[in-house]
């Protein structure tokens, strides 16, 4: 009986490392590129806009300032957080997995009897 929780823990530890394996996946999708291209155009505009000649003007002094603070802050960054739902379906069937092997490797009795 020994060796079959033996053998049933290695076969789990090796599904385990098999499926770690197999979902290795690019943490930034080419949604993520769209969003950061949105930021980098935002910037590019608000930057252009500055460039204006007038000193009491609005684009120069309300426009562009809002636009590069809305790139650089926000638009950006979300873009580099920004998940899907297809990758945080997954991320969290992973997380239940590996949650569920714990408490049944945690929950098995051990092999030792006691006097």
């Amino acid at each position: 009986m020994a060796k079959t929780k033996q053998q049933n823990l290695q076969a789990i530890k090796s599904k385990k490392q098999k499926r770690d394996q197999s979902h290795l996946h690019f943490a930034m999708t080419s949604k993520n590129y769209y969003i950061i291209g949105a930021g980098i155009f935002l910037i590019i505009l608000g930057y252009i806009l500055m460039n204006e000649n007038s000193v009491s003007g609005f684009l120069p002094t309300v426009i562009a300032p809002i636009l590069l603070v809305a790139g650089y802050c926000v638009v950006i960054p979300a873009g580099i957080l920004y998940k899907g739902k297809e990758l945080a379906s997954e991320e969290t069937v992973i997380e239940t997995q590996k949650q569920e092997s714990k408490t049944n490797v945690s929950t098995s009795s051990s092999n030792v009897k006691t006097a």
